[in-house]
């Protein structure tokens, strides 16, 4: 595993400086008249892992307010776009690379070619730094093509633009604004699933026959992939000390697909594959607590207050936001310093 993590990173590292200067997105007399002439749409994000198609949801928010009369395709990897953006109504069409392309070359070639099907009127590469997603809008046929280029401006203006969801939001405006639409100045669109009214009912009776009791819910979730996750000792303390601090709240657990608690499974637990099914729990609980994960972008998409913990990642680029969320550092931060604000969280 190691081994394919090297090889993967050298991989990245090669195509990075082979594609950082493919296209450009900005050019010259370009201009869109009005926003009803745009009405189909590619966003590209060749990324098949939960969190990054989650931290994906805001900016097709800003795309749908943004474009009333457009339709949009996503350009990802296999994986769970098509639950993320399940309710979606203006996903026309999700285009997946297999996870392993080695494995299944014919049906990764045949996928890229779905990207000359249509004519796009605006072609969106999400990451800037991704080769794929600079390559695949290249490729594409598309009046105007937003490649994700760093822009000055953009840095100098918001604080809060190294962020995963936001920058590409930025980079929209800023890009639509030069093209001589409207300045924009709405708020962000948050994470969001979309969960439906059944689908947070169904959580509610999960969560009610777990606890058995009306106390408000505490939910931690104790894995995380790689360095990023934290040890047996560290959460058991952790837990611990949540149990002592606040004795009229629930403390459950949300388990892992591996099915692995790092607290032993001491704590009341509640197991699920289902991306969905897991939101529409997490949507009745009070406050979800993890290290940088898919599963805590998946809480924050499910409109929770949400408190996630790095050591490894960048918060200025994971941090969860909106609905009162927020990260911790726990590199420079000790134990009392996240109940301080955990308690001022909780009132």
């Amino acid at each position: 595993m190691r081994f394919k993590r090297k090889v993967n990173k050298l991989r990245g590292r090669i195509m990075g400086r082979l594609t950082k200067n493919v296209g450009t997105s900005f050019k010259a007399n370009e201009r869109i008249a009005d926003v009803s002439q745009v009405k189909r749409i590619l966003i590209s994000r060749p990324n098949h892992r939960l969190g990054n198609q989650l931290l994906l949801t805001p900016l097709v928010q800003e795309v749908e307010n943004t474009f009333p009369n457009c339709k949009i395709d996503l350009f990802v990897k296999g994986g769970v776009a098509n639950l993320v953006f399940k309710n979606y109504d203006r996903i026309d069409t999700i285009i997946e690379l297999p996870r392993k392309p080695f494995n299944k070359l014919l049906t990764y070639g045949l996928t890229w070619l779905k990207l000359k099907k249509r004519k796009y009127d605006l072609v969106i590469n999400v990451d800037k730094n991704s080769s794929s997603g600079r390559l695949s809008t290249k490729f594409s046929r598309g009046t105007f093509k937003i490649f994700g280029d760093v822009n000055e401006d953009i840095l100098k203006q918001f604080k809060d633009h190294e962020h995963m969801s936001k920058y590409p939001i930025y980079n929209l405006r800023y890009y639509l604004e030069a093209l001589g639409l409207p300045k924009n100045t709405n708020p962000l669109p948050l994470l969001d699933i979309k969960l439906t009214e059944e689908e947070v009912s169904k959580g509610k009776a999960i969560l009610g026959d777990l606890v058995k009791n009306s106390k408000p819910i505490l939910c931690i979730y104790t894995n995380a992939t790689g360095n990023k996750c934290y040890s047996e000792d560290w959460w058991e303390q952790f837990y611990q000390r949540l149990l002592n601090d606040y004795p009229n709240y629930n403390i459950i657990e949300l388990l892992p697909v591996e099915n692995i608690s790092r607290i032993g499974f001491k704590a009341p637990h509640f197991y699920s594959k289902d991306v969905r099914e897991m939101g529409g729990v997490l949507r009745n609980i009070d406050v979800f607590i993890a290290a940088d994960n898919g599963v805590m972008h998946l809480a924050s998409a499910s409109l929770v207050t949400t408190v996630g913990f790095f050591k490894t990642t960048k918060e200025a680029i994971y941090a969860p936001y909106g609905n009162g969320s927020f990260d911790i550092n726990t590199n420079d931060t000790l134990i009392d310093d996240w109940f301080v604000q955990i308690d001022q969280l909780l009132g």
